[in-house]
C-alpha cells in the first residue's frame, strides 16, 4: 500500500491508496510543533480506526511547509521502515513548467495538475480552495503554465470579522438571494456569492487565455461549497491532490 502525504499550510492530509482504490482517508492540522513519535501515533491510530495493518510498503509527500519535512521523513525511516518520497517540481515527474521560475510552483499544484491531466482533457484549470485559492492552469499541449492565487475563503473572511467588532462570524451558506435584508443575509450573500464571482471572472479569463473550452475542475476543502453557485466549475474532485500525488510516485519511481 502507498501513504500519499500533502502537506498544506493549515492541514495535512493524509490517503492510504491500494493500488486500485483509496482505503481512508485522514485530515490534520499542519503543526511545526510535534515530533516523528507524535506523528506515528496519531497517524497508527487512524489506521486501527479503519482496521488498516499499520504497514506500507510506500510513501510519497508533497509540501508547502518545509519546516515539517523531515518530520514526515523521520516518521516514515523510523516507524515505517520505507524512504519517503517528495514531489518537489515539475522535473521530477517530467512535467513542463512554464512558470517563473520553474520551481517556484507548489508541490500541491503539480499534484493537482498531474491528477487533472490524468481524467480530463486539457486545457484544465484546477481551482485549490485551501488557505489560499488556487488556480492551476494546464494548456492544450499538457504543460503547467501558471494561475492566479487569491486569499482563501476562511482566511479574507476572518479577517474581516477580526476587524469589524459589530459582525458577526457566519455559516459559509449561500443565501437564496444577493439582496440581504439582515446581517447575516449580507454576509453570506458578499463572502459567497461575492467570493463565487470572483472565482467565475478568474476562471473564464484564464480560461480564454488558454485559448477557450478550458475544463475548471474543483478542489480543496471548501470546494464543494462553491459547486452550485459557480458557474464556471464543472465539478469537484476532492481526491484529486492525492491522486496525483500517486501518479508522481510511479513516474518518480519509473524515472529513476
Amino acid at each position: 500500500m502507498l501513504l500519499a502525504i500533502d502537506v498544506g499550510n493549515t492541514h495535512t492530509v493524509c490517503g492510504v491508496w491500494d493500488g486500485s482504490q483509496w482505503r481512508a482517508m485522514w485530515r490534520r492540522y499542519t503543526s511545526v510543533n510535534v515530533t516523528e513519535d507524535e506523528l506515528a501515533v496519531w497517524l497508527k491510530g487512524m489506521f486501527d480506526l479503519e482496521e488498516i495493518p499499520f504497514k506500507i510498503s510506500a510513501a510519497i509527500c508533497g509540501s508547502v511547509v518545509p519546516q515539517v519535512d523531515g518530520l514526515w521523513q523521520k516518521l516514515a525511516e523510523k516507524w515505517l521502515g520505507i524512504p519517503l518520497h517528495f514531489l518537489r517540481r515539475g522535473t521530477d515527474v517530467d512535467m513542463t513548467v512554464l512558470y517563473d521560475p520553474p520551481h517556484a510552483v507548489g508541490a500541491d499544484r503539480i499534484a493537482n495538475a498531474l491528477g487533472a491531466l490524468q481524467r480530463f482533457e486539457a486545457p484544465i484549470i484546477v481551482v485549490d480552495f485551501g488557505t489560499a485559492t488556487t488556480f492551476d492552469s494546464i494548456d492544450a499541449d499538457g504543460a503547467y503554465v501558471g494561475g492566479a492565487i487569491l486569499p482563501g475563503v476562511q482566511l479574507s473572511s476572518r479577517a474581516l470579522f477580526d476587524k469589524a467588532a459589530k459582525l458577526p462570524q457566519v455559516e459559509f451558506v449561500a443565501p437564496e438571494k444577493a439582496l440581504g435584508t439582515n446581517t447575516v443575509q449580507s454576509l453570506q450573500s458578499g463572502i459567497m456569492l461575492g467570493y463565487a464571482g470572483a472565482i467565475d471572472s478568474l476562471a473564464r479569463r484564464i480560461g480564454e487565455e488558454l485559448g477557450g473550452n478550458a475544463n475548471v475542475i474543483a478542489t480543496g476543502g471548501l470546494g464543494s461549497l462553491f459547486v452550485g453557485i459557480c458557474d464556471t466549475i464543472q465539478s469537484y474532485e476532492p481526491t484529486l491532490t492525492l491522486e496525483g500525488l500517486v501518479i508522481a510516485y510511479d513516474r518518480m519511481t519509473n524515472l529513476v
